[in-house]
């Protein structure tokens, strides 16, 4: 049997992700000295995301000092193909060009960036992915 999934992690928790996949596995005390850098947030309501994050399995907590160090169970880069593929299936009918499309259309994007997705499809095209 092959473990179970893990959850789509909600806006607040994707924000402590970032704040993980930034610092790496940190306290709650630095969690929420780096969030409370851009917006006030409370101690204890990181402390009870950090929770909730770790029974869902988003993340994972290290016990073994005074103060629990809690890390990011999945890389960025799985939760983002985690979330894309969801958003794929979910929006786009598992439309790859729709997808790409609507995300093209969405913002303006810069001459490096279209120049990135280019030989991106050049290497797929030519097999090299």
């Amino acid at each position: 049997m092959s473990p179970s999934p893990v959850p789509r992690p909600t806006p607040a928790e994707l924000e402590i992700l970032r704040v993980l996949w930034q610092r790496g596995p940190s306290t709650v005390r630095e969690v929420h000295g780096t969030l409370s850098g851009t917006r006030p947030t409370g101690y204890t309501t990181v402390l009870k995301m950090l929770q909730i994050m770790t029974d869902k399995g988003l993340v994972g907590r290290d016990e073994r000092q005074r103060a629990h160090v809690y890390a990011a169970r999945l890389a960025e880069a799985q939760t983002q193909r985690q979330l894309v593929r969801d958003l794929l299936d979910r929006a786009f009918d598992g439309s790859a060009m729709k997808l790409v499309m609507h995300a093209l259309a969405a913002r303006k994007s810069s001459p490096e960036e279209i120049a990135r997705i280019r030989r991106l499809l050049d290497e797929i095209e030519a097999g090299q992915r």
